[in-house]
């Protein structure tokens, strides 16, 4: 993709089917933090292969879109982050602990009790199904070591800094494997890191440059103000942002849309590509592509076109899956007009 202008991409999660997984109920919760099985509709003999199907849809929709960096959508979760941090050996399944969510309500989460250690390839498997199935770039989702730690109650750990950068170590294991496996991108999910700032100024790049540790591939942190239809506040800057320049990584994914963010602030990242977020996931309303072509726009007086790459704000699995397909296809028609305007098209 290094001679595209504005290439198109997910932030990770896309709807999942109302058949495969109870979507009311999803969207009636916080996004759970420990495992969640009472939320799938289909019975575990047939859900590997509902799986599947779902992330054929997915893909399918985002080549139908004209999407440039694949996902599998995330199709597979019941978070963006569980599925991994309950992966690990060290973690009491029986017995959850309790934390508070970004919103300030308290939540189940995984309870630390001894050494976490990755004992088993977590994803692989699903970065070989989501290659077999495009021939594009593809980009793979896992959720950041110092996330994790703010999810999750501690009580093996010393301090909670030593929680993050086990679980970073972990992750350097499973990224490894993932590019092993045909990944493009690695996207590592740090939302706590806006939501935790004064934490995150502690440890968190510590423990992201510690996950990236002899990683070899293209890397993204995505930072964000959480799902727009949990979390309905927006500042109109980032509390913790140009501290990513310290990361390892090559792409910082951002929202704008929503929360019509200053833009100036990418001139603090000089080095890095940005996923600008220019879809609104607030709203059923899908962008007509003059807005998306206007919010790109915005940021280009701070940041070459060559370094931006188009995406929403956030995952996208709290809309319906109509609007979902909508707003890609109005991002994605907006690059190709951004492209003959610059006269790269």
């Amino acid at each position: 993709m290094a001679d595209m202008l504005f290439p198109c991409t997910l932030v990770g999660s896309y709807p999942q089917p109302d058949w495969l997984i109870d979507r009311k109920a999803l969207a009636g919760r916080f996004p759970p933090r420990t495992r969640a099985p009472e939320l799938w509709r289909v019975s575990k003999p047939f859900l590997e292969e509902a799986l599947r199907d779902a992330t054929r849809l997915a893909v399918y929709d985002q080549l139908n879109a004209g999407i440039d960096i694949v996902t599998d959508g995330e199709m597979r979760r019941e978070s963006y982050s569980n599925f991994f941090a309950t992966a690990l050996d060290g973690i009491d399944h029986e017995n959850p602990g309790e934390a508070l969510d970004r919103s300030g309500e308290p939540v189940k989460v995984p309870r630390v009790v001894g050494p976490l250690k990755r004992t088993r390839p977590v994803c692989v498997e699903d970065v070989r199904f989501l290659r077999s199935l495009t021939t594009k770039p593809i980009k793979y989702t896992v959720p950041g070591p110092f996330t994790m730690s703010q999810q999750a109650q501690n009580q093996f750990y010393a301090t909670d800094r030593e929680c993050a950068l086990a679980y970073a170590a972990a992750l350097n294991e499973e990224i490894k494997d993932l590019f092993a496996a045909g990944a493009d991108i690695i996207q590592i999910d740090e939302p706590y890191m806006q939501a935790r700032a004064a934490k995150a100024e502690e440890y968190g790049i510590e423990a992201l440059n510690r996950a990236l540790e002899g990683v070899q591939g293209k890397t993204c942190v995505h930072i964000c103000f959480g799902y727009a239809a949990l979390i309905h506040h927006r500042p109109s800057a980032y509390s913790f942002l140009p501290q990513l320049a310290r990361a390892k990584v090559n792409q910082v994914s951002i929202e704008t849309a929503q929360s019509n963010l200053d833009c100036s602030i990418l001139k603090q990242l000089p080095d890095k590509e940005i996923l600008l977020g220019v879809i609104d996931l607030s709203t059923p309303n899908v962008e007509t592509v003059d807005v998306v072509k206007e919010r790109v726009r915005r940021a280009l007086p701070y940041i070459d076109p060559e370094r931006v790459v188009l995406a929403p704000d956030c995952g996208m699995k709290y809309l319906a899956r109509d609007v979902a397909y909508g707003k890609l296809l109005a991002m994605a028609n907006a690059a190709k007009e951004l492209r003959k305007e610059m006269g790269r098209g």
